[in-house]
């Protein structure tokens, strides 16, 4: 059985529990209402009023002119994923981060010291609640689609199990909106072939999926019957490390994208470093609204990890190398691959780094380690800093 454990609002519920007066009122973090501002997160109260992540600030504040906004603290943030991410290592080796917020467990080797599946989950549950104040829902499934199905189907404050005996029992009632891969072009396509529900499109067999949705009409066979064969891999097995961000809205805006992107960067580069991995090729990953994606990678001189020299090569790519066509992009992505353990990484010709890349290297190190210590307001790096402001509660609008 498999653990898919998601914060519920995260950065919103860290914000209300720094300020326990902001709880249970209208609050999003994001950018400023002026200019070109957006959604990061909305807390349960905001989303009342139709508010979602990557709407405009000012569009939020039209739905709901009383609502608190919040600039991001994405240390802060990323701090606090650090103590979930140690909950979870009390409990199995076996985890894969997919984002900040969210994460893979597979606990099957635990059972016999901490119960089954299941009680593992809960505690989890238990201990996020009890040491940082913050709520999770989990989902317990046998594969990874079912679990993290599980996790959103009773938020917030969610538990929910799909045993093997009920997979179809589950599925069979959902929209087909619940498959992975099925955006909004494939679920219209699927509803003028009256395919509604997981069920109708259980009852087609695969060569007519094949002759409908061509090579993906396997993936959507294999799905609607709750088959995933994927394991949880750990960052220190994986061919590759990456972060990506789906939107709710589609994002026009170059400096937004870059600022997504930086995020994700530092946490891609934060991941090699805490698993003594370098990467030779950066990968950047871009979904248009009309859901054609495109990839790019670059090859670096060197294996790193060092977040200067990633964020060199990915901002690159995202600048220069995209096709030249509207930039309406629904979801970015940031990936390394190409590993080398710190360990069996060549020096140059007269064995030692770069300059540059020696200095970062050293910068990124002590950066973690002042951070991990006396936490996120303790250092920032200088190329952040208008992604990263100290932020103060937007006034009310008069």
């Amino acid at each position: 059985m498999i653990l898919h454990v998601d914060m519920d609002a995260f950065y919103a519920s860290v914000e209300e529990r720094e300020q326990p007066s902001l709880k249970g009122r209208p609050l999003i973090v994001g950018g400023t209402p002026e200019g070109r501002g957006v959604v990061c997160a909305a807390n349960y109260a905001a989303r009342q009023f139709g508010i979602h992540s990557a709407m405009a600030t000012a569009t939020a504040l039209r739905k709901c002119p009383g609502i608190t906004v919040l600039r991001p603290r994405m240390e802060l943030y990323a701090a606090v994923s650090r103590q979930i991410r140690e909950i979870f290592e009390r409990y199995t080796p076996v985890i894969e981060p997919l984002s900040l917020d969210e994460a893979f467990l597979d606990a099957t080797g635990s059972v016999q010291l901490f119960g089954s599946v299941e009680q593992i989950g809960r505690r989890i549950k238990q201990d996020i609640r009890d040491e940082l104040q913050l709520v999770a829902s989990v989902g317990v499934a046998p594969n990874k689609y079912l679990a993290k199905l599980a996790s959103d189907m009773d938020k917030p404050d969610g538990f929910t199990v799909i045993a093997a005996d009920r997979i179809q029992a589950v599925l069979d009632p959902l929209p087909i909106s619940r498959i992975w891969g099925v955006g909004r072009v494939t679920e219209q396509r699927m509803q003028q072939y009256r395919i509604h529900t997981i069920g109708d499109l259980r009852a087609l067999d695969k060569a007519h999926l094949r002759q409908l949705f061509g090579s993906s009409g396997d993936h959507f066979w294999q799905l609607a019957r709750g088959i995933d064969d994927r394991a949880v891999v750990p960052d220190r097995e994986a061919k590759s490390i990456s972060h990506e961000n789906t939107f709710a809205q589609d994002i026009t805006d170059l400096d937004v994208l870059r600022a997504w992107l930086l995020e994700l960067t530092e946490l891609v580069a934060r991941r090699l470093r805490r698993n003594q991995l370098q990467g030779r090729t950066v990968h950047l990953k871009v979904k248009y609204s009309n859901f054609d994606s495109i990839t790019r990678s670059a090859s670096l001189p060197a294996a790193t990890s060092t977040t200067a020299r990633l964020w060199d090569a990915v901002s690159e790519l995202l600048t220069s190398r995209l096709p030249d066509r509207p930039l309406v992009v629904r979801l970015l992505g940031m990936g390394v691959s190409q590993f080398e353990t710190e360990s069996t990484t060549q020096l140059s010709l007269f064995d030692e780094p770069p300059v540059e890349e020696g200095r970062d290297n050293r910068l990124d190190q002590v950066a973690d380690q002042i951070r991990d210590r006396f936490g996120s307001k303790s250092l920032r790096r200088a190329s952040t800093v208008e992604h990263q402001t100290e932020h103060r509660p937007q006034p009310r609008p008069e």
